[in-house]
């Protein structure tokens, strides 16, 4: 099975690709993770990657799709992943199609209000970046992390204004991607505007009914 998952800022889709991870025992292949292992190693394409991020540019197209490709080459690959973070652009989305068919490109949609609530509430450990959530996640005492005792606060851009910025931005970006995959006829979209402390069940059953087919 060959998975890509879209979906905006605070829609959950980290949550969901963990747990088809899980059931499905996919390989997750995280730009994010991919972009750090290739910057600790010092490969070729992370030194290419650093140069850019250095002079404060874009990294091109080329080195993300290197570094993906590279990764779907090693056997623990197997024709049994999921990206995340990966496509961002047709660029990319064409050249993986030629590296691999894909079986599934699954987005991940929830109402803007919702997606905003999420965000806004989210509380971040100034220390090591524990994750809490203003009601969803509480701290046992308030503004205060539960694991090392360091002070919460909440990110510039988890505030409203800065996230509506972000919901914008990553539209124009997707929309795009989101038409390729719809022509092919491979694209699935699932709301989840629902809690996934209280739905986690219902949830995952409607995701894995599109996976599955049913």
């Amino acid at each position: 099975m060959k998975l890509v998952v879209l979906g905006s800022p605070g829609v959950g889709k980290g949550t969901y690709t963990q747990e088809l991870v899980q059931k499905y025992g996919l390989l997750h292949i995280s730009s994010g993770d991919l972009f750090r292992e290739n910057l600790k190693n010092e490969t070729e394409l992370g030194i290419r990657a650093k140069s850019f991020m250095d002079a404060g540019q874009l990294v091109p197209d080329e080195v993300t799709i290197g570094m993906v490709k590279e990764r779907l080459s090693r056997d623990d690959a197997n024709d049994n992943f999921i990206l995340d973070g990966f496509p961002r652009t047709i660029v990319q989305a064409e050249a993986l199609g030629i590296v691999t068919p894909l079986d599934l490109v699954i987005n991940f949609k929830a109402d803007r209000e919702v997606i905003i609530g999420r965000l806004s509430g989210r509380i971040i450990c100034r220390k090591s970046g524990h994750i809490y959530h203003l009601k969803n996640i509480k701290p046992q005492r308030e503004g205060i992390c539960d694991i090392d005792g360091s002070e919460l606060y909440q990110r510039d851009d988890d505030k409203p204004e800065a996230i509506e910025k972000r919901l914008v931005v990553y539209e124009e970006q997707t929309s795009p991607l989101i038409d390729f995959y719809k022509e092919k006829g491979i694209l699935r979209e699932i709301t989840v505007n629902e809690d996934f402390g209280t739905h986690k069940e219902e949830i995952m059953n409607r995701i894995y009914k599109v996976i599955e087919g049913k």
